[in-house]
């Protein structure tokens, strides 16, 4: 009940009961106001009064210093939350309208731009702990992961999606109860990502190859995450071309174009701090290089063209050289992301011509990549490379005749132990 006080006279037996009442219990007068309806929930229980007018920024009766009159809209993912909204929640929906953030997710607005609550957890995720798994942060010394690609995402819409999307990943990872909810997003995020660096290729200039580069290095670093596919082996599958491949050649492709330009700046390489391979780790290495070279032995005596063997030789003689790569960094105390470098590298730079062989499923091509594989072991410990060396591994020993199957024993055990 609103109470108010009538007018008084100055003569006391002019006083009514209900003003005697009013003065007995101090009960004072509230000034009349308009009921709005507006504002959210949360609003409402904060008894924050909303006004009506939509000219007015303010929450209040008395105005603050300027408020931007900017409406900030979530626009509705296709992934819905992962908890539902209540009956309640959805029929109040259609009454917020209040200035500033809007408070009720549930609500559908239209027209384009703005982002939606999945993809700002996703950006979050990305800011405080998936860019920590891309990169060993002591040689990421301009912060390119941490600082430089994030921002490159407002600049570019194939950055930012694939940085949302190998989130999602990461997220899916490490919440294997809602992994698929996380692929669901990841697949949509990488499938926009992809479509934006394809568009833009055919205008590749010296002003957008860096972040172009760093675009298409995500798609590889997806491909990964996503774990490995079935009847897929990297640089070979079981039909057709390797779907890896055809990313890892986009890479290539940009690189031959501005390869000095990209690694200029911000990518410019930070000096190696590789140390010395001592102890354990040393007979270690000297195992693999012992059993690669009795595998080199078994394909030169099969081989008879000159100018085949010399393919091969070559092929191992590199895989050597990123053993003794990758064991530098290891007695570092280094492994994980740490060896993508050397152990992807060689891949890069195989030659064409054995490529095709390994796509062949070439019986010796197949032997010598078992070996590398073996690297790929080191890099378990990144959630990108989880389970990737038995699967290839796994792939190659279906794909060789069991004949063969002896020169690859030692990669089989050393995955497997």
């Amino acid at each position: 009940m609103h109470i108010t006080r009538t007018t008084r006279y100055p003569t006391e037996d002019m006083e009514t009961d209900m003003d005697k009442a009013a003065m007995q219990n101090k009960i004072r007068s509230r000034r009349s106001h308009n009921k709005s309806r507006l504002g959210c929930r949360n609003c409402k229980r904060r008894r924050v009064k909303v006004s009506n007018s939509p000219e007015s920024g303010s929450a209040s009766p008395s105005p603050p210093a300027r408020v931007s009159q900017q409406l900030f809209r979530f626009k509705p993912s296709k992934y819905q939350p992962l908890s539902r909204s209540s009956p309640n929640e959805e029929e109040h929906a259609s009454e917020v309208n209040s200035i500033g953030v809007q408070c009720n997710l549930a609500t559908t607005y239209s027209g384009s731009g703005g982002i939606s609550i999945p993809d700002l957890q996703l950006y979050h995720q990305y800011l405080i702990s998936t860019y920590r798994t891309l990169v060993w942060e002591p040689e990421d010394v301009n912060q390119v992961w941490k600082i430089h690609i994030p921002c490159w995402g407002f600049k570019s819409p194939s950055v930012l999606h694939l940085i949302l999307a190998v989130s999602a990943l990461h997220l899916g990872h490490q919440n294997p109860e809602l992994r698929d909810d996380y692929i669901r997003q990841a697949d949509n995020h990488f499938t926009f990502g992809v479509r934006s660096v394809t568009a833009i290729l055919s205008h590749l200039d010296p002003e957008n190859c860096q972040m172009v580069y760093i675009s298409a290095v995500l798609i590889c670093l997806i491909y990964f995450g996503h774990g490995p596919p079935p009847g897929e082996y990297i640089v070979f599958s079981d039909s057709g071309k390797a779907e890896w491949l055809v990313y890892m050649r986009g890479v290539r492709s940009i690189l031959h174009s501005y390869h000095e330009r990209i690694f200029t700046g911000i990518l410019e390489p930070a000096p190696s701090q590789d140390a010395e391979v001592m102890g354990p780790l040393n007979e270690e290495l000297l195992r693999h290089h012992n059993r690669l070279d009795e595998a080199m032995v078994f394909i030169k005596h099969q081989i008879m063209d000159e100018s085949r063997r010399q393919l091969y030789i070559e092929a191992a003689t590199n895989l050597s050289s990123t053993f003794n790569e990758a064991y530098r960094t290891r007695g570092a105390g280094r492994d994980g992301i740490s060896l993508m470098a050397p152990v992807i590298g060689w891949i890069y730079r195989l030659p064409e011509e054995f490529v095709c062989l390994l796509e062949e499923k070439d019986s010796f091509a197949l032997i010598i990549l078992a070996h590398w594989s073996i690297l790929l072991r080191y890099m378990g410990t990144c959630w990108l490379m989880d389970a990737w060396d038995r699967h290839v591994i796994s792939g190659i020993r279906l794909s060789l005749h069991e004949d063969f199957h002896q020169w690859i024993e030692w990669p089989w055990v050393v995955i497997h132990e």
